[in-house]
């Protein structure tokens, strides 16, 4: 199992590819906004303006065209019905890979240069 402190270094690593989908509650960031805020007013305290800079959400980040697709989750959570969560993430994974079978695979690397330049 992989812990929150474990995700953040590598963000960038996993996150590169043609289609990023996220979950509606989840975030997604390279440093936590403790670690964001201790880096730039040396106070972990002020963690909530931090994280409102970072724009770490799946809606702040579907707005700036980084993520592609949210992903809805059950009312309370993903955690609160892991089966029919586990199902709807397939259900729209396998959507994309089927949608992206049917781009020509230099399409695919001219498509995905250009949306990570357009960062």
């Amino acid at each position: 199992m992989l812990l929150e402190k474990d995700l953040h270094g590598g963000a960038l690593a996993v996150g590169v590819g043609d289609k990023i989908l996220m979950l509606e509650n989840s975030i997604y960031s390279i440093l936590s906004p403790e670690g964001f805020a201790t880096i730039l007013w040396k106070d972990a305290s002020k963690k909530k303006e931090a994280a409102e800079i970072m724009k770490l959400t799946a809606q702040d980040l579907k707005q700036l065209k980084i993520v592609d697709k949210i992903i809805k989750e059950p009312k309370g959570g993903a955690h609160t019905d892991v089966e029919k969560m586990s199902r709807q993430i397939k259900v729209d994974i396998l959507k994309e890979l089927n949608k992206l079978l049917q781009i020509e695979e230099n399409n695919l690397v001219k498509n995905r240069y250009k949306k990570y330049r357009a960062f």
